[in-house]
């Protein structure tokens, strides 16, 4: 191994290209990444080498040392960009680390489904082509009361898809208090004119009621629209018709109800000791025509929108042509389908859907994991910084249940001196690691909520790879 030839050092000591494709570290970057791959790799590390030789910098210009700069580019190039991390943010489904974590059941059929070919639309009875939405339609309608149903890539697909087939060119009635905006500037006017129909707002922002919307019906009304506030909530003086006499009143109308759950869930979570949020069974039991609810939050499956309803305005829904652009394909069709048949089983949905497993980890448990890591996070980080299990609330994200948070145990590291310069180096740090670890900065401490970390061996063993300001911590 050669030592950097002084920066004053002539450009013929640059190797050629097929001299580096020679050393050892190039006969493994073409073994592992191809030839074609590897001499592109090698030709700019010998640019780099030459233009930090130009500008007065030393560099080896040694074959094996240019091959190995040329090898460890083409693996981190190799590296997928999409990687696992561990969520110590406190945030359960948290949107920007991929909101729910699949159960097992789904991860296997999603897995066969892109291993072999599926019946995804063929009647294997008749022998003609069938419909991919009946793989999950009598699931989605035994545990929701409706009588048909119909999916797509995500609720806002689900929204939009509705609105566009239902009150196209007409009038759809919302109150106020309902237009929601959620993550990324998705705002329900803005899907309103998109989808065709004309925003009718009635009442006011804390208080809507039934004269309000019989005000605002007329020969042009297409739909009346009532949309769950899930990630968020007005409090104090306010009123809003609940979905029964909404329901009563559209029928009355004759104007089909569209209620948008948002995160939606098909089962009641006061069972398993969280706080009640409407279900999907509970609006159809209301009277609503039509209702949309996600898959990847609350109900803990792969990114999907929901559709249930009457027969005939899931039929319409269906005959759209917007629908074939914002269909699912086999992969998601199979992890829903195992998701949804995971509800059968009430009395064992908490242990095996990730997503409730996590929600309703007890205390006393996420206590203990912080028992067991904090002398190994410790020993690693040493006496610059602290490290000290504490209790914290964790939320469930994704614009569930915006108030309601879950006690939870997390390991609060901070700075023995150097205050936020010294965090920041940290929680870098540790995106840096093989698997990242994400936490949250608070109260000048990082972090680290342990309510989603369930790998504590794999953990540890990311641990060891920790490294601060380019040095062992």
């Amino acid at each position: 191994m050669g030592g950097p030839v002084p920066a004053s050092a002539a450009l013929r000591h640059l190797p050629a290209v097929d001299q580096v494709l020679k050393a050892a570290p190039a006969l493994l970057a073409a073994e592992h990444h191809g030839r074609t791959a590897t001499t592109e790799a090698v030709r700019a590390a010998l640019d780099q080498a030459r233009a930090a030789l130009r500008s007065g910098h030393g560099v080896s210009v040694e074959a094996r040392d240019i091959a190995a700069h040329a090898l460890a580019a083409l693996d981190a190039a190799a590296q997928p960009s999409l990687r696992p991390v561990f969520n110590l943010t406190g945030t359960v489904l948290h949107t920007n680390l991929g909101r729910a974590v699949l159960a097992e059941e789904a991860i296997a059929a999603a897995t066969e489904a892109m291993r072999c070919a599926v019946a995804l639309e063929y009647d294997l009875d008749t022998g003609k082509r069938g419909e991919r939405d009946d793989h999950v339609r009598d699931l989605l309608c035994r545990l929701t009361g409706a009588e048909d149903a119909t999916v797509v890539n995500n609720n806002a697909a689900a929204v939009l898809l509705v609105l566009n087939t239902l009150a196209a060119g007409r009038d759809s009635i919302v109150s106020r208090g309902e237009l929601i905006e959620i993550g990324g500037a998705f705002r329900m006017p803005d899907i309103m004119a998109r989808a065709g129909t004309h925003l009718v707002e009635v009442g006011t922002t804390n208080r809507t009621h039934p004269k309000d919307y019989l005000a605002a019906i007329g020969p042009q009304t297409g739909l009346i629209v009532k949309v769950h506030t899930s990630n968020y909530r007005i409090e104090g003086f306010t009123s809003e018709v609940a979905p029964a006499d909404l329901a009563a009143l559209a029928q009355e109308a004759g104007v089909p109800l569209f209620h948008d759950l948002g995160s939606g869930t098909l089962a009641d979570l006061a069972r398993y000791g969280l706080v009640h949020e409407p279900t999907v069974r509970e609006s159809v039991a209301d009277g609503a025509h039509v209702v949309t609810f996600s898959g990847d939050k609350l109900l803990g499956g792969p990114q999907t929108g929901f559709i249930v309803g009457r027969r005939d305005l899931i039929a319409a829904i269906n005959k759209n042509p917007m629908k074939r652009a914002l269909r699912v394909d086999k992969i998601r069709l199979a992890a829903l389908e195992a998701t949804l048949k995971l509800y059968a089983d009430p009395d064992r949905l908490a242990a095996r859907l990730p997503t409730l497993r996590l929600l309703t980890r007890p205390l006393a448990d996420l206590a203990a994991l912080a028992d067991r890591v904090a002398p190994a996070l410790q020993a690693r980080l040493g006496p610059r910084f602290s490290v000290t299990p504490c209790l914290c609330k964790s939320q469930i994200g994704s614009g569930a249940l915006p108030l309601e948070t879950l006690p939870s145990t997390a390991l609060a590291v901070r700075p023995v001196a150097g205050g936020g310069r010294h965090l920041t180096a940290l929680a870098d740090a540790l995106r840096r690691l093989p698997r990242p670890v994400i936490g949250r900065i608070e109260n000048d401490a990082l972090m680290l909520d342990l309510r989603c970390l369930e790998d504590e061996a794999g953990f540890r063993a990311t641990l060891e790879h920790l490294e601060v300001n380019d040095g062992p911590v």
